[in-house]
């Protein structure tokens, strides 16, 4: 596919209008009138289902194994499971996750 500059400078500018438009059309429109409590109570479980559905094809689907089970990330992320859901602490989990991964590699190729 061969495009020119001014095409790919065109694509840009018009992916950028739409991502502020659809952020427009939540937070401009309706920021500053009060959210239900049931949207809001309904919000607040937005990153817990989004975090795990980024992370999991990273585990189950690893690109860099060609897409084959790789017992070094499945180990990483159960410890990063396991020490998050224990302290509920984000960096220690992701400290945890992140040293058992390397530590995977390293014993285990």
């Amino acid at each position: 596919m061969n495009m020119g500059t001014a095409e790919i400078w065109m694509i840009i500018v018009a992916l950028g209008i739409g991502s502020f438009l659809i952020r427009f059309s939540f937070l401009g429109i309706i920021g500053n009138r009060r959210i239900p409590d049931w949207v809001l109570r309904h919000l607040r479980y937005t990153p817990v289902a989004v975090l795990p559905a980024l992370v999991a094809p990273m585990v189950v689907w690893p690109a860099a194994t060609g897409g084959a089970f790789d017992p070094p990330r499945v180990l990483a992320a159960a410890a990063a499971l396991g020490l998050g859901y224990a302290t509920r602490n984000v960096v220690a989990a992701i400290g945890a996750g992140a040293v058992t991964l390397y530590a995977m590699l390293y014993l285990l190729g």
